[in-house]
């Protein structure tokens, strides 16, 4: 009969994993198909299930059969895989690192800023006993309810591995290594104790959890459940593959993602410096890009204090604190509790939000509690037949464009071009020698969409957007798809910039105008003084 499947932390089927089932039958031995299901003659009751194969962690799962269901066993490749858990605190209190290593390895914190600032050693780790680094993952979904990785083997808080959070506010990035060569590095964020510097700039964990697809989903890869049966071929299993018709936003409810989970998205290479191109489809748009804003406020000496956009969500961050805030290339997705924050704060209390990204507040999610989110896409069909900006407007009530000035739209989207200057006279190009139709963001370190400043993901006006927004320049994407560099200001004093691209913040390192522009922007919105638009 058939008892279950076998797959790996991406979903994908195991053939030929060996099993043994002990119990009413005695021991009985079995080995995966090549889809990955597992077929045994049982009788009823209770079994131990051994589970091996070359290459992955074994382990042992007690079942009872016949089950209701296919059962999903779940087994964890020979990698080096980490992250940190809670992924944002504060200095001064603690996150606990937890790695899955087939062998032993050697730990270190650094800080990720203009340059990478080696904070401490944290040891060699091997606990001793034949690959007692190696992680279990639980079967079935974990991607809803998480890995929970240190709560099997780790009996006491002595033998878990404890961090304090540096005093210092930060992209902090603990960082695995083995002497055979294997390289694992994982982000922390840590916010200050209390604030220290009037900008606070916000790392987009909402979007970084959003993309990361460990355990085989994802917002983009079955949003609403895992298949019945794991991946033989994606390319001729998915919908998004095999559908003509296929939208990616597109089920009638989406399931919880956990934000426990290891996030390879946000790896960062060994030895790689802010100023090197961002290789890779995600680094281009995650965690990676964000260091790179990060890397430029320090060599401007602008001082910024660094949170989570989950530490926005649960009041961690205190606006008001706060002069300026900066968002990251990508922050696609937010709860509205964070939108009505920022929006009363931008509007009634005089602050000024830097949007240096594209595709902002596209998405609204809730958070059922902290460690878990879920995306609430709606259908995206009834999105623009319905005169409405994004996901976000449809399920929130309210476009993204009346906190930002602008919205994203599909025009332009995965091209890469250079601004034009269209209203030169503005502040913001003070310095930079442009005139109206001269180019600029013509250098990017975003490897995805080469090509300039404008890319990416693009944002435009609206007409849901505040009627004084004021356009300075315009990407030459094709369609008319380019972003829209603007800015309004509100009666309190509060301002909004947005570059409304993806690829802006790639380009502040080594294009000299959009340095220039921006650095003028942060200089303005710093001062007492009121903001033009």
């Amino acid at each position: 009969m058939l008892i279950g499947f076998v797959s790996d932390e991406r979903y994908v089927a195991l053939p030929d994993v060996s099993f043994e089932f002990l119990g009413p039958s005695g021991s009985v031995a079995a080995r995966s198909r090549a889809d990955g299901s597992v077929h045994a003659a049982l009788m009823p009751g209770p079994y131990v299930v051994t589970v091996n194969a070359p290459g992955y962690g074994a382990k042992r799962v007690r079942l009872d059969c016949p089950t209701s269901r296919p059962y999903h066993f779940r087994m964890l490749s020979d990698r080096l895989l980490g992250y940190a858990w809670p992924k944002w605190t504060r200095s001064g209190e603690e996150s606990e690192f937890r790695v899955h290593s087939p062998e032993p390895y050697r730990l270190d914190l650094s800080r990720y800023g203009l340059d990478v600032e080696h904070v401490r050693n944290l040891g060699w780790h091997d606990e001793h006993g034949p690959r007692a680094t190696a992680q279990i993952t639980p079967d079935g979904d974990y991607t809803r309810g998480g890995v929970r990785w240190n709560s099997v083997g780790y009996p006491s808080k002595v033998h878990r591995q404890y961090v304090t959070a540096p005093d210092r506010s930060g992209l902090y990035y603990f960082r695995a290594q083995t002497r055979s060569g294997l390289d694992f590095a994982f982000p922390w964020v840590v916010a200050p104790s209390r604030p220290s510097a009037p900008i606070a700039f916000l790392t987009a964990t909402m979007t970084w959890n959003a993309y990361n697809a460990f355990g085989g989903r994802s917002n983009y890869i079955s949003p609403d459940a895992l298949p019945p049966e794991p991946t033989v071929n994606s390319r001729q299993e998915l919908a998004r593959y095999t559908d003509p018709d296929f939208v990616t936003y597109d089920a009638d409810s989406y399931a919880l993602l956990s934000f426990d989970r290891p996030d390879p998205n946000t790896h960062i290479d060994p030895g790689e410096l802010p100023t090197d191109p961002i290789e890779g489809r995600a680094a281009c748009h995650l965690a990676p890009a964000e260091w790179r804003i990060l890397a430029w406020l320090e060599r401007e000496g602008i001082p910024h204090d660094v949170y989570a956009e989950n530490q926005l969500h649960d009041g961690t961050l205190d606006l008001d604190a706060y002069r300026v805030i900066v968002l990251a290339p990508h922050p696609e997705y937010w709860t509205k509790a964070m939108y009505d924050r920022v929006k009363a704060w931008v509007d009634h209390h005089g602050g000024r939000l830097a949007y240096l990204g594209g595709n902002g507040v596209n998405c609204e999610v809730t958070l059922p509690d902290p460690s878990t989110m879920i995306v609430h896409n709606g259908r995206e069909r009834d999105v623009y037949p319905k005169g409405l900006d994004s996901r976000f407007h449809l399920t929130a009530g309210v476009s993204e464009a009346t906190l930002l000035g602008v919205a994203f739209s599909y025009a332009g989207i995965m091209t890469s071009t250079p601004f034009r200057a269209t209203d030169s006279s503005h502040w913001a190009f003070s310095g930079t020698g442009l005139k109206d139709g001269d180019r600029f963001g013509t250098r990017s370190l975003h490897m995805r969409c080469e090509g300039g400043a404008s890319g990416h993901e693009t944002d435009k006006v609206t007409p849901h957007s505040p009627p004084d927004v004021r356009v300075i320049a315009r990407g030459e994407n094709p369609d008319d798809g380019g972003a829209h560099l603007s800015l309004y200001t509100t009666p309190s004093g509060g301002a909004v910039f947005a570059a409304s691209s993806i690829t802006y913040p790639a380009c502040l390192l080594v294009d000299a105008h959009v340095s220039t522009i921006t650095a003028n922007v942060f200089r303005r919105f710093l001062d007492d003084g009121p903001v033009s638009p």
